[in-house]
């Protein structure tokens, strides 16, 4: 077998009519940009947004500029603290910086992968404006001990659910727990465009109004009419159409990929590492299926001359990248993300996972661990 580690094509070729009908709609209406009145992208804003359960949705392009934008309709920039977990990927961080603020790194919890609440109240200082917990892989990070230290300290709350469209903790859905919310729809990620996309959602009128008129070059309800300076940062009209489309499915998707958890959890229950754990009252949507390993390249080898796609997400902790290299940051300022960085590894995760391709993984990690 060649398995990959994620099959967008199997994807499109089953729901290839649906997704081709939508484009040739754009396409025929010439709404290629996602301008203030696109109807393709205010179909989307508004499915997305009842679909999450927020009140606002504002459609951008791509997930970095969700968080970048949101940061600054939500009023931090030059001389702000935001702090953020020690691993996830570059773009939370990024996007801080690049907003005028300094990123401040939490440790994260060994068993879940998310920032770990407990790490985060002594990283707070008189700087410090913003969290943003990252649901990564598709966990739920532990929102309500999260909003408690923001409540306290006076703090705003980004969620960055790049990787948990759909996610759920103690039935709510991650997304709605803090002031506003960032979303990629980039191909891979569990709701996925055709290219680069993004959203951003909030329940605040104030933010939902800033972060479009940043996104839309300053611009409000009228064209022409800058009321700021702004960028550009649009979903075109076909990206739009085709996650219009694909949200139909997406729950039906989730489902899908839990279920290709639990075979995982069954096959592998002989296999030497450690598998993922969900968090209690959490609705976890395997975005990636992520297990520990301590022999990872070996068997990422073993695995590859069988056939099989892997993947490390991500090799290296935010605080250890080059970009951070000035900040000094050593081993025992991070235990956990120092240890698990060179543990992780991915195995092919996907909602068209064969039941036959699903048992063959699983027998050769299984294998792999008896030699």
């Amino acid at each position: 077998m060649n398995i990959a580690l994620v099959d967008l094509h199997r994807q499109y070729r089953k729901y290839k009519e649906e997704i081709d009908r939508a484009i040739l709609n754009v396409i025929e209406k010439s709404a290629f940009i996602g301008n203030l009145n696109n109807p393709f992208v205010k179909s989307f804003e508004s499915n997305f947004a009842k679909f999450v359960g927020a009140e606002y949705c504002i459609a951008c392009a791509n997930g970095t500029d969700a968080i970048e934008i949101l940061l600054q309709a939500m009023g931090i920039g030059a001389g702000d603290e935001v702090i953020v977990p020690a691993l996830t990927w570059i773009a939370t961080s990024e996007a801080v910086t690049n907003a005028g603020a300094k990123p401040v790194f939490a440790d994260i919890e060994a068993d879940y992968f998310c920032m770990n609440p407990d790490r985060v109240e002594a990283k707070i200082s008189d700087r410090t404006k913003a969290i943003i917990p990252v649901h990564l892989y598709g966990q739920p990070a532990n929102m309500p001990a999260i909003m408690d230290i923001a409540k306290r300290h006076d703090l705003l709350v980004l969620e960055d659910c790049a990787q948990a469209h759909g996610a759920r903790l103690e039935g709510k859905t991650v997304g709605t727990f803090g002031h506003a919310a960032s979303f990629s729809f980039f191909p891979g990620k569990n709701l996925g465009a055709f290219g680069d996309a993004g959203g951003m959602l909030t329940n605040d009128p104030e933010i939902a109004s800033g972060a479009r008129m940043i996104a839309q070059h300053g611009q409000s309800n009228q064209k022409h009419m800058h009321l700021i300076e702004g960028r550009n940062s649009r979903l075109d009209g076909i990206q739009a159409a085709i996650l219009d489309v694909k949200l139909k499915h997406l729950s039906q998707w989730t489902d899908l990929r839990i279920a290709h958890a639990g075979t995982y959890a069954q096959l592998l229950d002989e296999a030497r590492c450690i598998l993922p754990a969900v968090r209690k009252g959490a609705k976890h949507v395997f975005h990636l299926y992520v297990v520990r390993v301590e022999d990872r390249s070996n068997l990422m080898k073993y695995l590859k001359d069988r056939g099989i796609a892997t993947a490390i997400q991500y090799p290296r902790a935010l605080p250890f990248l080059d970009a951070y290299k000035s900040c000094g940051f050593t081993d025992s300022d991070f235990p956990v993300a120092s240890r698990v960085q060179s543990e992780i590894l991915s195995l092919p995760m996907f909602p068209e996972l064969r039941q036959e391709e699903l048992k063959y993984i699983s027998d050769n990690v299984t294998e792999y661990c008896r030699l």
